[in-house]
C-alpha cells in the first residue's frame, strides 16, 4: 500500500514511517523537513497551500493518508495561530487525500479534548475514560484536535466508499527519549517519574511512539467500512507513575478520587479497549520494560512492577 503520511519527521511520524516500512508499506514522508532514514521517500509541502497540496496529492496517487503534521504542543504558538493552523491542516489533508483516490485516511488527534489539565472544575465523569466520555476542551490546542476529529467524521459523512478515522494517541515518548532524550515537554522519562507533578496534569497518560505506529498499521490493514468515523485512544496499558493509578490520579486531582478508586493496580486511566476490540491492537511496550538502561530507577520499577 502507498501510504503519505504528513509529519511524517516529527517524534511521533519518524516511528509510523519507520513501522509502516517494515510492514511493507511504500512510505512517503509529506514535511516541511526531510525524514532522518535516507531511504524514505521525501515531499515537501507546505501543508497550508491547498492547491499545492491538492496537486501533490493527486500526482502521488496515494492508497491510504495519515494526518499527523500540526502544532503539537499546547501554548507553544498564540492560541489564534495554534486553532487556525490544526484546523485548516486537517481540512485541506483531508480534502485532498479524498480527492486523490485514498481508500483510507487517518487523523492524529489527542486525549486532550477530553479538558484534563483544566485551571478550575474539571473531574472525570468515570475512569478509566473512553471514546464515549464527553469531550471538554478548555484550549486552543485541545479545540483544534477535537475539529479534527469532526472534520474526519464529516468527511466519512459524504465519502462513504472510503474509510476515514481518527485516534487519540496519549503522550508520545519517542524510542530515543527511553535512552534519556528529553521529551516534548524538555524533561526525561526518568525526571517524570520522579516529580509526578509532571505526568499529573494529563493523569499520566503515555504511549510508546513505536506502539502508536502499530496501530496506525493495524487501523491501515483492518479498518472497513463498518468502522469509518470511528476514534480510537492509543496508549499504554498502565500510568507514567511510581504509584498505583487510584493514588497517584487522586493526589494529582482529588475532585477524580472517587472515580479513580476503580482503578485497578496501574491500569491506565484511559481505555484502549475499542481499538483490542475493533482492530485486534494492544499496546506492547511499558516504562518498565524500555527505561531498562536507567540503574537510578531500578527502585522505581520495583516498587511500580
Amino acid at each position: 500500500m502507498k501510504v503519505l503520511v504528513t509529519g511524517g519527521a516529527g517524534r511521533l511520524g519518524r516511528s509510523v514511517v519507520s513501522v509502516l516500512r517494515d510492514a511493507g508499506h511504500h512510505v512517503v514522508n509529506v514535511d516541511r523537513v526531510d525524514h532522518p532514514d535516507p531511504e524514505v521517500r521525501n515531499l515537501r509541502l507546505d501543508l497550508l497551500d491547498a492547491d499545492a497540496v491538492t496537486a501533490g496529492f493527486a500526482a502521488a496517487e496515494p492508497d491510504a493518508v495519515v494526518h499527523l503534521a500540526a502544532i503539537a504542543i499546547p501554548f507553544s504558538a498564540p492560541e489564534l495561530r495554534i486553532l487556525t493552523t490544526n484546523t485548516q491542516l486537517a481540512q485541506i489533508v483531508v480534502s485532498a487525500a479524498v480527492a486523490a483516490g485514498a481508500r483510507k485516511v487517518l487523523a492524529a488527534g489527542s486525549p486532550t479534548v477530553l479538558g484534563y489539565g483544566a485551571p478550575h472544575g474539571w473531574a472525570p465523569q468515570y475512569l478509566p475514560a473512553d471514546e464515549d466520555h464527553p469531550t471538554a476542551p478548555w484550549n486552543a490546542y485541545a479545540l483544534s484536535k477535537l475539529v479534527v476529529e469532526q472534520v474526519v467524521a464529516m468527511h466519512a459523512r459524504v465519502a462513504t466508499d472510503r474509510v476515514l478515522g481518527s485516534f487519540r494517541p496519549c503522550f508520545v515518548i519517542a524510542p530515543e527519549e527511553w535512552e534519556g532524550a528529553p521529551t516534548q515537554q524538555g524533561h526525561t522519562v526518568a525526571e517524570r517519574l520522579r516529580n509526578p507533578a509532571f505526568a499529573a496534569v494529563s493523569l499520566f497518560n503515555y504511549v510508546d511512539a513505536r506502539d502508536a505506529g502499530e496501530f496506525v498499521a493495524r487501523w491501515l490493514e483492518v479498518a472497513d467500512g463498518t468502522m469509518s468515523g470511528e476514534c480510537f485512544f492509543v496508549g499504554a496499558d498502565d500510568t507514567l507513575a511510581v504509584d498505583p493509578s487510584a493514588t497517584a490520579v487522586a493526589q494529582a486531582l482529588p475532585a477524580a478520587a472517587s472515580v479513580a478508586a476503580g482503578l485497578v493496580g496501574h491500569q491506565a486511566a484511559f481505555s484502549c479497549a475499542k481499538a483490542e476490540r475493533l482492530l485486534g491492537w494492544k499496546p506492547r511496550r511499558s516504562w518498565r520494560t524500555e527505561l531498562r538502561d536507567a540503574p537510578d530507577l531500578t527502585a522505581v520499577q520495583e516498587v511500580g512492577a
